[in-house]
């Protein structure tokens, strides 16, 4: 039977938040991209919570925006409530999180997608890779469909978030279907298992979906936002997102609630050996929550507005996999929810994933060329950390296509080059989940100066306009010149000034300082001291933001930075594609079969996989200078 043939620079398969990015970066780097999806209506779904951002999750937002990105720009659209997460904190911890309108979030990203030049979106299901040889190796030559059409390319980006072999629990039901009860994808896994492709089970999990006219928000906590909304794009006018905001509402869980689940466990397919995945560890169900912190006799509930044109509220901090009648038995127990209706139960997801030890930094498989993947499909969780990876994954097909330098951000570049380094190098046994503790250098990768550190690698590339790049070295200039001038500006130690440090509650000097030195005191900043500062020039807020961060933080600043020269250093010295540890005298056999597995690109990459030690890296560095030494002595 006849079927139809296409050709395409690259295919995309899964419309998630991964697989919109890559679509959009590939696309916009001139490549003739498809994006398959198995549903329209699914482009950029939220199955879960209906927000963008939190705590470093915000940094990977804008570091996806610095780069050429959409997410940022998307939910500057859609949002209906914005907060600044932990700014009684250090800066490095700031993080800016959002409420989401579900519908039109995913609406605004169709609309993106649509408009994009050279992309084409197809509803379909993605059956097969297709492969040839070329020098022994695995190489992407198509994907085929279930209905038997071919799409010829050079490059496919797999995407598939949690659809592969999805089933959804709720108790004793088990339903063979994807996220929202939209369909499974059956085929891929065995496609993929014959190309030599490891596979894990995952599984994550979303609460119950409640009427809000069945609440009642007298016995909660209101939850406002900001009262000043900060943009996540660089791009996106502040003024243009001061909106009229929705509320969110804090309840909790008490010893009532408790009991029913403990009871329900038996009930449960995550305790009664049902479910074969393994879940979130920093995301857990209720009924996790309360076996592991059995000492705990409440746990937070946040009550979240899925939309301004949906009367449907999110129950946060209670996702869940028991059946319908324990659903409400315990829901019901919770202040506020004594009447509540639910209108789509919780749920666990099961779901095909891979180990992302088998691809390189690019996100590139390692045994088959032109295969790149990215989101929940790597091991990962979070619509973010999809996101992110989805963009990296859309540049180096593009890269890789074009036959041009691939794109890594290391971990002293972005928390993006923290979490793929993690994802390909470190042993992942449950879905990964961005947090600032997680980098190292977390001081320098600040969300507020993502432009500044990735802005040109984004020009670079092709996805951020000259103008746009231009703003940043300008900006990076205007910075420069105020922190020199600021440096020279001496304060003296007249009654003006003393009067005035004593209404900011500050000590009164002794003699004259500089006003550098004032604005490190902790209770000053910056801004709080222009009335003492007469000469000021007249700057943007993200302009003056950097320099009173730089001028607080500068001596902790410059330690990181002198931490990264050495970190640097290990990641240069590059290793051998070929390298067989094997044949390395000296190696444990737990660091052997360890680096065999990852392939290690550098000496730093090495030194970062668990059970290899720093004598494993000393070996492997005396090993590479001998054989330097023998091949310069022939």
């Amino acid at each position: 039977m006849p079927c139809i043939v296409e050709n395409y620079d690259i295919c995309v398969v899964g419309a998630g938040h991964a697989g919109c990015e890559a679509a959009l970066a590939a696309s916009r780097l001139g490549m003739e991209t498809i994006l398959f999806t198995i549903s329209i209506e699914s482009i950029a779904l939220m199955p879960c919570n209906p927000n963008i951002g939190g705590t470093s999750k915000g940094h990977l937002v804008r570091e996806i925006d610095a780069l050429g990105g959409e997410m940022a720009k998307n939910i500057d659209k859609t949002f209906i409530q914005s907060k600044m997460l932990n700014k009684s904190k250090g800066p490095a911890v700031h993080s800016l999180r959002a409420q989401a309108d579900k519908a039109s979030y995913s609406m605004e990203m169709r609309k993106t997608l649509q408009a994009a030049k050279h992309l084409t979106i197809r509803q379909a299901e993605v059956s097969e890779i297709l492969t040839d040889k070329e020098e022994g190796k695995d190489k992407i030559v198509g994907v085929k469909t279930i209905s038997g059409g071919t799409y010829l390319c050079k490059s496919v980006i797999l995407c598939t978030g949690t659809y592969l072999k999805a089933r959804c629990l709720t108790g004793e039901m088990v339903a063979h279907t994807g996220p929202n009860g939209l369909q499974a994808a059956n085929h891929l896994s065995d496609s993929l298992k014959k190309h030599g492709v490891e596979i894990y089970r995952f599984k994550t999990g979303t609460p119950a979906r409640m009427d809000g006219n069945s609440i009642d928000f007298s016995k909660m906590k209101e939850q406002l936002g900001d009262e000043r909304v900060v943009p996540f794009s660089f791009t996106t006018n502040p003024e243009d997102v001061q909106i009229d905001q929705v509320s969110c509402w804090l309840t909790y869980t008490n010893e009532k609630t408790h009991e029913i689940i403990k009871k329900s466990l038996n009930r449960s397919p995550l305790f009664a050996g049902i479910i074969e995945g393994t879940g979130p560890r920093y995301c857990p169900s209720i009924e996790d929550k309360v076996v592991k912190f059995a000492d705990k006799d409440k746990h937070q509930v946040f009550i979240e507005p899925e939309g301004i044109h949906t009367n449907e509220m999110y129950v946060g901090g209670m996702s869940s996999s028991l059946p319908e009648d324990v659903q409400y038995e315990m829901y019901r127990t919770v202040p506020g929810l004594e009447h509540a209706k639910i209108v789509r139960n919780a749920y666990a997801i099961e779901y095909d994933c891979i180990n992302p030890n088998q691809l390189y930094p690019t996100l590139e498989f390692k045994t088959i060329g032109g295969l790149f993947c990215a989101g929940q499909f790597n091991g990962s969780s979070g619509y973010e950390e999809a996101a992110c990876q989805g963009l990296i994954a859309g540049i180096n097909a593009s890269m890789h296509v074009k036959g041009e330098e691939p794109l890594v951000l290391d971990r002293s570049e972005a928390y993006i080059g923290v979490l793929i380094d993690d994802l390909v190098t470190k042993e992942n046994f449950e879905p990964y989940r961005m947090m600032t503790s997680r980098a190292e250098y977390r001081l320098i990768l600040r969300q507020d100066n993502a432009d500044l550190r990735l802005s040109k690698k984004g020009y670079e590339i092709g996805l951020l306009p000259k103008e746009r790049y231009d703003w940043v070295v300008k900006k990076e200039a205007m910075i420069a010149e105020e922190m020199k001038r600021v440096s020279k500006v001496m304060i003296g130690a007249n009654k003006k000034v003393q009067s005035f440090l004593e209404s900011c509650g500050s000590i009164p000097l002794n003699t004259g300082t500089s006003l550098v030195e004032l604005i490190r005191r902790p209770e000053l900043h910056y801004d709080m001291l222009a009335p003492i500062d007469p000469d000021r020039p007249l700057l943007l807020e993200e302009v003056r933001e950097q320099v009173n961060i730089n001028i607080k933080y500068e001596g902790y600043i410059h330690r990181q930075l002198k931490q990264v020269e050495q970190f640097k250093k290990l990641e240069k010295k590059m290793l051998p594609k070929d390298l067989n540890y094997h044949e390395v005298y000296g190696l444990r056999t737990e660091a052997v079969q360890k680096l065999n597995l990852v392939k290690p690109v550098s000496i730093g990459q090495a030194s970062r996989i668990s059970g290899v030690s720093p004598a494993d890296i000393s070996v492997i560095l005396v090993y590479l200078e001998q054989k330097k030494y023998k091949k310069d002595e022939n």
